[in-house]
């Protein structure tokens, strides 16, 4: 074998080993950023992108909500880098679970959240949510004699201890008829 074909054949293994080893790193630091994305605290910041992934859509869309709505308010770090709280990704979940799953409008899920507040969609989503995927709902709270039915975080079993006969009849009434209004507005 000639001088040159061995340099050639040299060359030529050189390459393959070069090109072998950066597919090699790129796997393994593909592999690292899963894991460690998969290891994450449940009480971990998440950026914008393993949101986005987490609730299937897009990163733009995200940032849309936060122009629509105000309660929605990531941390922003240098270069305007987003990142989510726990308390925010949940309440991301129940817009994305209003407005996908039980076809809110923007508008409609503004109101609900104006008028009922955060921490109740949330916790009525969530609950939604397990009863969906076949999990049983968490008890709540004992209420205690400082709550009153005025107060947006109180249970609603909290607010059906508190409710009178003619009251439950009354409220069983108005759900009905909003039952029987989505159903027209679905159709």
């Amino acid at each position: 074998m000639s001088q040159q074909s061995k340099t050639a054949q040299l060359s030529e293994t050189k390459r393959a080993s070069i090109n072998h080893g950066a597919a090699s790193d790129m796997a393994a630091g593909a592999s690292r950023s899963i894991s460690r994305h998969d290891k994450k605290a449940t009480n971990a910041f998440r950026t914008i992108s393993e949101v986005a992934d987490e609730l299937d859509i897009q990163q733009h869309v995200l940032r849309f909500w936060e122009t629509k709505f105000s309660q929605v308010r990531p941390l922003k770090r240098g270069g305007g880098r987003r990142y989510y709280r726990p308390e925010d990704i949940s309440l991301l979940k129940a817009i994305h679970y209003l407005l996908y799953t039980e076809g809110y409008t923007i508008k409609g899920v503004q109101k609900l959240l104006r008028e009922v507040g955060k921490k109740k969609i949330v916790n009525l989503v969530e609950v939604a949510l397990r009863e969906q995927n076949g999990e049983a709902p968490i008890p709540s709270t004992p209420t205690t004699k400082t709550e009153t039915i005025d107060d947006p975080d109180m249970p609603d079993s909290a607010v059906a201890q508190k409710l009178s006969p003619e009251q439950r009849a009354a409220l069983q009434d108005v759900l009905q008829e909003l039952k029987e209004l989505r159903e027209i507005i679905k159709r």
